[in-house]
């Protein structure tokens, strides 16, 4: 006689990727019908009389009843066949009693008999691995999955799973010590190929992963953790995820000067990164120590109006920046008068910088462009702090060719930040 898998077999197993042909004992029928419907089996007798018995039980919704008699028909089994009908039988009853745990054993049963058709083999494997996953049973979730893409599971619907599982046999502790880093980069492996091919289908690939990813690399302090943090900032340009990068890029180049750092930190402010108190005042701290007054009190303003800084905070920097704003802004006329006079662009350059902090940006790319004209001066800085003065004023387009004119060092990398921000506001 034949076990035909019911139709909520099919509705249960669908949403995992497909629906499930029915499992059958050996029967006479024709070849055609013998293909459609599973493995051709030869079952133990005995183990028929209980699997009837459980199959009926089942129909009665006496579950209990229809486990006792799966429990009986597993005693005597003799072959693979009878594991494997026992198992379909299994995963009928599970599915009507909603019970997770039997639903694993019998795909687990089924699995291990060896007889899965290899049509249903990707799927099975799949729902197999996730509930390993579930239970935590990581080397098994991760043989499931690896099975069910050599069986043809698709990469994005499978490999998150993978990853997932050597992520939790990696653990949290010692993450960049092996074997954990290992497994953490063999979870990175997976869930990069899981999202690569959605991005080939068309599909979203979720924040997360990235941030997972990002997670995941900097604990087992990978190398890779600075192309995670582009790909979720390309995923959700947000100033947290442009702050990670940020934070990267500082720890990778802990020499660039204040100048340099000051660019960068203007970019957190541009795009929401600032955060906490000491953000606020790493910024104020290297607007003073580069003379532009302007930018020390309108960081400190911002993170006081925020909530961030309290009155005490910066406090000392605060006085001094604005005790000298009055008499540098009345030398600001002058200066630009000497600028145009001057042999070379160095006087343009550094008015430049005051209007920039002031927050006049058309007079500071007025200066900047002046100070390229006239030579004389760091090309690449006056090119960044002409693309963020371009960009505050609204000229994206300008913005975006004076930031690509950036050529080298630690300057082209501020710029490429910059650039990051301003694709992020064009899309």
């Amino acid at each position: 006689m034949r076990f035909v898998t019911p139709f909520a077999l099919v509705l249960a197993l669908a949403v995992t990727g497909g629906a499930v042909s029915a499992p059958a004992f050996a029967a006479k029928k024709d070849k055609k019908e013998e293909k459609a419907a599973g493995p051709k089996l030869n079952v133990t007798p005995d183990v028929i009389k209980s699997l009837q018995t459980a199959q009926k039980a089942a129909e009665a919704q006496d579950f209990a009843g229809a486990k006792a008699a799966l429990a009986e028909a597993d005693s005597k089994a003799v072959s693979n066949d009878d594991k494997y009908q026992i198992g379909a039988i299994k995963l009928n009853t599970s599915i009507a009693a909603k019970d997770t745990a039997l639903q694993s054993e019998a795909l687990t049963q089924m699995l291990d008999s060896g007889l899965t058709p290899p049509e249903q083999a990707a799927q099975f494997n799949s729902v197999a691995a996730g509930q390993a996953l579930d239970a935590k049973n990581y080397d098994l979730a991760i043989q499931r999955s690896q099975a069910a893409l050599a069986a043809g599971a698709k990469s994005e619907t499978i490999n998150p799973t993978l990853a997932q599982a050597y992520f939790g046999k990696a653990g949290t502790t010692n993450a960049a010590a092996e074997p954990a880093r290992g497994f953490n980069v063999q979870g990175l492996a997976a869930l990069k190929a899981a999202a690569d091919a959605m991005k080939a289908s068309g599909q979203q690939v979720p924040a997360q992963w990235y941030q997972i990813g990002v997670g995941r690399a900097e604990a087992a302090k990978l190398p890779e953790v600075t192309e995670w943090a582009k790909m979720a900032y390309e995923a959700e340009p947000s100033g947290t995820n442009l702050r990670t990068l940020v934070r990267l890029f500082q720890r990778a180049n802990p020499n660039i000067t204040n100048r340099e750092n000051l660019d960068v930190l203007r970019l957190l402010s541009a795009s929401d990164g600032l955060v906490v108190a000491g953000d606020y005042l790493e910024f104020a701290e290297m607007a003073s120590k580069t003379g532009i007054y302007g930018e020390v009190k309108s960081s400190i303003d911002l993170g006081r109006s925020k909530n961030v800084l309290n009155a005490n905070q910066g406090a000392d920097l605060y006085q001094t920046a604005t005790a000298r704003i009055a008499g540098d802004k009345s030398t600001l006329g002058a200066a630009e008068a000497d600028a145009r006079k001057a042999a070379n662009g160095k006087i343009a350059a550094a008015t430049a910088d005051a209007y920039l902090g002031y927050g006049d940006f058309a007079k500071a790319a007025a200066m900047f462009e002046l100070a390229k004209e006239k030579g004389g001066v760091d090309a690449d800085e006056v090119n960044t702090r002409m693309g963020i003065a371009k960009l505050k004023a609204g000229d994206n387009a300008a913005a975006k060719a004076a930031f690509e004119a950036v050529q080298g060092g630690a300057r082209k990398q501020i710029a490429g930040l910059w650039l990051a921000y301003l694709g992020s506001k064009g899309a």
